[in-house]
C-alpha cells in the first residue's frame, strides 16, 4: 500500500565505515563472554568462538536492516516525493547505493554462515581462533568497501530532513510563476510563515509550506521557487521542483503575473510561459494572479499586453483572473477565499461523481409526513412568537445585526434582550453582589453620595480658614551642633585621607647606588653615634664575637645589650629595605600576598606536569572493558 504521507526526519543518521565498524565490534565485545582458557574443553571452546562470530553477523544485519528500511522507497511512496526526490539527487544513484548496502548485508551473512560450520571441526583453541578472526576480519572487509554508499546515503538523510512535510491529499494552493513576482510576498500574508523576500530573482531556491484556516479548515500554502520559459529538458535543479509539484499535487494553481514588470521580464514572456506549463494545470481551479496593482494595473497596460491578459482568463476552462497588491494589502485575502471556494467547489463535484457518493445517500433520510384525510392542517406559531417577529430587532438573526452594525469586534451581543422576567424594564438591571450570603447593597447607605460632598465641603472651608496652615518650625541648637561637629569630623577625615595619599605617592624607592650608601660603614657608625653608642666599641664587639662565645656576665652588661640590640635593628632595617626593594613591593602585606599567589601558581603548574614513568598513561579514549586486562574469579553477569 503506497504512503502519501513520510516523514523523513526520523530516519536515524548512517555512520561512516569505520565508525560502524568500532560500533559492532564494541558491541560484540561488551555482550559477549571474553574470557577462554586452553584447559576449556574444546567443546566449550568452539560455543565461545561461534558465539561471538554469530552475534558479530546479526549486529551487522540489524544495523543494516535498520538503514534498508528507514529510508524510502521510491515505488512505495506518493509520486511527488518519489518525483521530488528523483530530481534532488538522481533516483539511480539512490537506488543503488542502497542496492550495495543490501548485498553487503547478504554477503556478511553468507560469511557468518559459513564460518559457522567451519567452526563446529576446530579442534584447537589457536584454530577457533583463527576462524574466528578470519569471519570478524571478513566481515569487516565487506564494510569497508560500503564507505561511498555510507556516505552517499547520509547526505541524503541530511538533505531528506530539511524538506518541508506536504500532506498531497489535504486543501491545498500552490503559488507559481517568474522569479520576483510576488509570490512570496503573498505567501507571508495569508499563512503564518516567514519566507525570505529579496528585490532579486531566485530568492526561494526550495519549496516553502505554510497554514493558513480558512471556513474552519486546515490548508497549506506552497511557495515554489520561480520558472524560467524554456523546455523542460534545460531547466535546472530549483525550476524542477516547481514542475513536480504541479505535476502531482491536486490544488488550486495561482500563476503571478508582474504587469509591472519589475521583476525584469516582459508580459509577453510571463504569459508565453503561462500558455506553456498551462497543461499542468489541467484538472486544476487557476487563478492569473495580476500582482503590484499599486504601480501598474490592468488598465494602464498596453492593449496588446491587455489583450494576452484576456485572452488567456477562460472561466469555462477553471481560469481566472484576480488582482492585489501585497504592499498596500488589498486583494490579497479576496484571492485568497477565491481560490478556496473554487477548490471546494471541485473536490465537492468530484466526490458527487465518485462510487462511494451513493452509500452516503442512502444514509440520509428526510421524513416528508403525507395527509390522513382531507382536512388542512397548517404549522401552528403562536402570537408571541407572531409578535416577535413583527419586531426587526427580534426577528432578525445575530449573524444580521452583526453584519448590519460593524461587524465581529464591533458589535456586542445583548444576551439578557430574550429574559423572561415580571417587567422587561428589569432585563438590564445590575444582579446584586453577593459575599458571605449576604447582599453587598444593604450595607450600604443610600446617602452615602450627600454625606461624602458635605465631608468634601467642610474640609474646604477648614483650609480655607488656615487650620492646616503651621508655622515654621524652630531650629534646634541640638541638632545644630551635632551637624557642626559631624561636618568637622568629616573633614578631619579628609585631611588624613590626604595626608596618607601624599604620603604614600611620595616614598621613595632606593637606586643600586644608594642602597650601597646606606650600607656603607659610616652610615652605620652615624646611625650609631645618633643612638648616642660609641661606633669604636661596636666594632671591637663585633670582632670578639666572631673569634669567641659571648660569657653569661657579658650578655648581662647593659651597654653591651643596648649596643648589640641597636645592632640587630639596623640590619633588620637594612635587610627589609632590600628586601622589599628587590620585591618592588610597598610592605609586608603585598610580600604575604605575592607568596601566596607564587605557591598557587606552582601548584596549578604542577598539575600540568608531564606524567613520568611511574604514572599510569592510557593514550586512547576508549571504553573500559576495551583496557582491562586479566581478571581474577569473580562474577561476569554485566557482560
Amino acid at each position: 500500500m503506497a504512503t502519501s504521507i513520510y516523514n523523513f526526519k526520523r530516519i536515524a543518521p548512517v555512520p561512516e565505515s569505520s565508525d560502524f565498524l568500532d560500533i559492532v565490534l564494541s558491541k560484540t565485545q561488551r555482550k559477549t563472554p571474553t574470557v577462554i582458557h586452553p584447559g576449556y574443553k574444546i567443546t566449550r571452546i568452539r560455543q565461545f568462538y561461534m558465539r561471538k562470530v554469530k552475534f558479530t553477523q546479526e549486529t551487522f544485519d540489524e544495523k543494516l536492516r535498520q538503514i534498508l528500511e528507514e529510508f524510502p522507497v521510491l515505488d512505495n511512496v506518493h509520486p511527488f516525493y518519489a518525483d521530488l526526490m528523483n530530481v534532488l539527487y538522481d533516483k539511480d544513484h539512490y537506488k543503488l547505493a542502497l542496492g550495495q548496502i543490501n548485498t553487503a548485508k547478504h554477503l556478511i551473512d553468507a560469511v557468518g554462515k559459513d564460518y559457522l560450520r567451519l567452526l563446529k571441526f576446530g579442534d584447537s583453541l589457536y584454530r577457533c581462533k583463527q576462524l574466528k578472526r578470519a569471519a570478524l576480519g571478513r566481515m569487516a572487509t565487506i564494510m569497508k568497501r560500503q564507505k561511498d554508499s555510507l556516505s552517499y546515503l547520509e547526505q541524503v538523510r541530511q538533505h531528506l530532513a530539511r524538506l518541508p512535510s506536504i500532506d498531497p491529499n489535504t486543501r491545498t494552493l500552490i503559488v507559481c510563476g517568474y522569479p520576483n513576482v510576488g509570490k512570496s510576498s503573498f505567501m507571508n500574508k495569508v499563512t503564518r510563515a516567514d519566507v525570505d523576500v529579496q528585490p532579486y530573482a531566485f530568492t526561494t531556491k526550495s519549496l516553502f509550506v505554510g497554514h493558513m484556516d480558512y471556513k474552519y479548515l486546515r490548508w497549506q500554502v506552497i511557495d515554489t521557487p520561480g520558472i524560467l520559459d524554456h523546455p523542460l529538458e534545460e531547466r535546472n535543479t530549483i525550476e524542477m521542483q516547481s514542475i513536480t509539484a504541479l505535476a502531482h499535487l491536486r490544488a488550486a494553481v495561482l500563476f503571478f503575473v508582474d504587469l509591472s514588470e519589475q521583476c525584469g521580464y516582459s508580459i509577453q514572456d510571463q504569459m508565453s510561459l503561462f500558455a506553456s506549463i498551462k497543461p499542468l494545470f489541467a484538472n486544476k481551479p487557476t487563478l492569473l494572479v495580476l500582482s503590484k496593482s499599486d504601480v501598474c494595473s490592468l488598465d494602464a497596460v498596453g492593449a496588446a499586453e491587455r489583450q494576452l491578459v484576456e485572452t488567456a482568463v477562460r472561466p469555462e476552462e477553471g481560469v481566472e483572473l484576480a488582482q492585489l497588491s501585497s504592499y498596500l494589502d488589498t486583494g490579497v485575502i479576496e484571492t485568497r477565499n477565491l481560490a478556496c471556494d473554487r477548490l471546494l467547489m471541485q473536490r465537492v463535484e468530484l466526490k458527487l461523481k465518485g462510487s462511494k457518493v451513493s452509500s452516503v445517500l442512502n444514509k440520509l433520510n428526510v421524513a416528508q409526513p403525507g395527509r390522513r384525510d382531507t382536512v388542512d392542517r397548517p404549522a401552528f406559531i403562536p402570537d408571541a412568537v407572531r409578535e416577535r417577529r413583527g419586531r426587526s430587532d427580534d426577528s432578525a438573526l445575530e449573524r444580521d445585526l452583526e453584519a448590519a452594525h460593524g461587524g465581529a469586534g464591533v458589535y456586542n451581543v445583548d444576551l439578557k434582550k430574550r429574559y423572561l422576567l415580571g417587567a422587561d424594564e428589569w432585563r438590564h438591571d445590575v444582579i446584586p453582589e453577593i459575599m458571605d450570603g449576604k447582599n453587598v447593597a444593604d450595607f450600604i447607605d443610600s446617602d452615602i453620595a450627600e454625606r461624602l460632598a458635605e465631608l468634601e465641603r467642610e474640609e474646604e472651608r477648614l483650609a480655607a480658614e488656615g487650620l492646616y496652615d503651621s508655622p515654621e518650625e524652630e531650629s534646634d541648637e541640638e541638632e545644630s551642633r551635632i551637624r557642626d561637629v559631624a561636618r568637622r569630623i568629616r573633614q578631619r577625615k579628609q585631611v588624613i585621607a590626604h595626608e596618607s595619599r601624599i604620603k604614600n605617592v611620595n616614598r621613595a624607592t632606593l637606586t643600586n647606588g644608594q642602597k650601597a650608601a646606606a650600607s656603607a660603614p659610616e652610615d652605620f657608625a652615624r646611625h650609631l653615634q645618633l643612638l648616642g653608642l660609641d661606633p669604636a666599641a661596636a666594632a671591637a664587639t663585633a670582632a670578639e664575637r666572631v673569634g669567641r662565645k659571648r660569657p653569661r656576665s657579658e650578655s648581662r652588661d647593659p651597654a653591651a645589650v643596648q649596643m648589640a640590640r641597636a645592632s640587630s635593628v639596623a640590619a633588620r632595617a637594612q635587610s627589609t629595605l632590600r628586601d622589599r626593594s628587590t620585591m618592588g613591593l610597598r610592605n609586608a602585606r603585598q610580600k604575604s600576598i605575592a607568596d601566596k599567589k607564587k605557591l598557587v601558581s606552582q601548584r596549578q603548574r604542577n598539575l600540568m606536569a608531564r606524567a613520568g614513568e611511574s604514572d599510569r598513561k592510557i593514550g586512547m579514549k576508549m571504553p573500559k572493558h576495551l583496557v582491562t586486562g586479566k581478571r581474577s574469579i569473580g562474577s561476569n553477569d554485566r557482560r
